[in-house]
């Protein structure tokens, strides 16, 4: 039985917690906070519950292997699961809007075609046929294998883009911005397909193709809720870990990984105290906690390292609303940007888009709300991250970027804004200097410029986890990691990647 020292409560670090636990290990998680789940918080007031981080689950089949390899309580045992269907309504610049089905390729085909007509869902169904290809072929190595040492395999973007004749000469897409533009011809679809990477906290005019990968994934394998909002799945993992006997120690800091003859052998809390350890899994920045070179040459290293703009932020609006949520509500709308291209290069540029794309949550759950006649309403667009040059502690700043969204929201509630303003009892706002940076997942592509580090490092015994490491940010690839971790630890050489 091998003592483990985890740094960080978030997801990733909770799901490699739980798994080498049952493996046998002696698990203690070191969380600087006073609370578990990372990003996946919530906010509570007057009886109204919202999320604070993600609000849709994706790929619930992550998690649900995580209870079953935990315990013989499955997921759908510890929270109530909801398929979101229709998955969303997206409303365009034009005044066209379409409404989409959860998991269902001819639907959605059927959905585009109708509200914008042109062939615009013949199109898209091609599209996702390439996205399918591109799943395929980047399945396995970019998220159920470790990130080898050779992996400049993951350098060619998988995405079968098709040869067209541009500038005289044959080429092919090779961004989400060119997808857009070239393969999908009608500017709506292109919106559609970017709104999707800047989401994702993605740039459509440098992304690669293969981030195609992301509305493939949502538009086959569905959009889901958890009944109270995503902090209940945050919890349901964090009652997995204790029922593993994982010990948590909230409120209390690791400042450093303790290293002897080259290898890591425990961590130093704040306070002086030294607690032994045979690893150490971090889910938090670990070369500032180790004092040395993390990476070899030709590593894959953090983004922060490789001298890239700084990762863009959420900024997200919580809206207490007095009135019934109509029943021919949908759950989430997504109003988009006039310019995507305009509010990307905002976004990456450290600026304020003048319209950005905006997401609107409004859950029918009676569990975020303190009666039928109040509502709960969640708004959120990318903006720039922390340290980007935009001052987010500015309150004038903030009170105006929260008046842009929740005016581009009034439509998705079903107004106009001064009627939103007559239903609003109070509202809070949250900024990237609350909530951080967006961790994207994990794409192939040249240069592997949208790869993350490997869960592994130089040091012995130190391992990465979460969002930050393979392979990336979001709910589904950190619970990825949290496998591949305990994969690396338990069997060591011989893991060959999650099954």
């Amino acid at each position: 039985m091998a003592r483990i020292a985890v740094i960080g409560a978030g997801m990733g670090a909770m799901a490699a917690a739980a798994r080498l636990a049952v493996a046998g290990h002696r698990v203690t998680v070191y969380e600087r906070t006073a609370t578990y789940g990372g990003s996946v918080g919530a906010f509570e007031r007057d009886g109204f519950v919202f999320d604070t981080g993600p609000g849709l689950l994706h790929l619930p089949a992550v998690w649900r292997d995580l209870f079953l390899k935990t315990g013989r309580e499955p997921l759908e045992k510890c929270v109530s699961l909801v398929q979101v269907d229709p998955s969303s309504r997206h409303l365009f610049a034009d005044g066209t809007g379409v409404t989409l089905p959860n998991a269902s390729r001819a639907g959605i085909v059927s959905a585009l075609e109708a509200a914008l007509g042109g062939g615009a869902g013949e199109r898209w169904g091609d599209f996702l046929g390439r996205a399918r290809d591109a799943w395929d072929r980047s399945r396995r190595p970019l998220l159920e294998e470790p990130l080898w040492a050779d992996w400049h395999r993951l350098e060619r973007d998988p995405y079968p883009a098709p040869r067209q004749r541009r500038l005289l000469r044959t080429r092919q897409a090779s961004t989400v911005a060119e997808v857009g533009a070239w393969e999908l011809a009608d500017p709506r679809l292109a919106t559609l397909l970017e709104g999707y990477a800047l989401g994702y906290g993605l740039d459509p005019r440098e992304a690669p193709a293969s981030a195609a990968l992301l509305p493939y994934m949502e538009q086959t394998f569905g959009s889901w809720y958890v009944a109270g909002g995503l902090r209940e799945l945050a919890r349901a993992v964090h009652d997995r870990c204790v029922a593993r006997r994982v010990e948590f120690v909230l409120g209390t800091e690791v400042v450093s990984v303790v290293e002897k003859d080259g290898r890591a052998t425990g961590v130093e809390l704040a306070g002086g105290a030294i607690v032994a350890a045979d690893h150490v899994v971090a889910g938090v920045d670990a070369d500032r906690l180790t004092g040395r070179e993390l990476w070899a040459e030709g590593d894959v290293r953090p983004r922060a390292r490789t001298g890239d703009a700084s990762a863009p932020g959420r900024f997200t609006v919580l809206l207490a609303l007095r009135g019934e949520r109509p029943a021919s509500a949908v759950h989430r709308t997504v109003v988009h940007s006039p310019d995507t291209g305009e509010e990307a290069a905002a976004v990456f540029g450290g600026r304020i888009a003048g319209r950005p794309t905006v997401t609107v949550l409004r859950p029918d759950d009676p569990r975020t709300r303190p009666d039928g006649g109040h509502e709960a309403v969640t708004v959120s667009a990318t903006v720039a991250g922390p340290g980007s040059g935009v001052d987010w502690s500015d309150e004038a700043l903030r009170e105006r970027c929260a008046e842009v969204l929740v005016e581009a929201a009034a439509p998705a509630l079903g107004g106009s804004i001064a009627e939103l303003r007559e239903r609003l009892l109070w509202r809070e706002v949250l900024t990237p200097a609350e909530t951080g940076r967006i961790s994207a997942p994990a794409l192939a592509g040249p240069g592997g410029r949208h790869l993350h580090p490997a869960n592994t490092t130089r040091l012995p015994g130190l391992h990465l986890v979460g969002g930050g490491a393979h392979p990336g940010g979001g709910l589904a690839h950190s619970g990825m990691s949290g496998a591949l971790v305990a994969g690396l630890i338990v069997e060591g050489a011989d893991f060959r990647g999650s099954q």
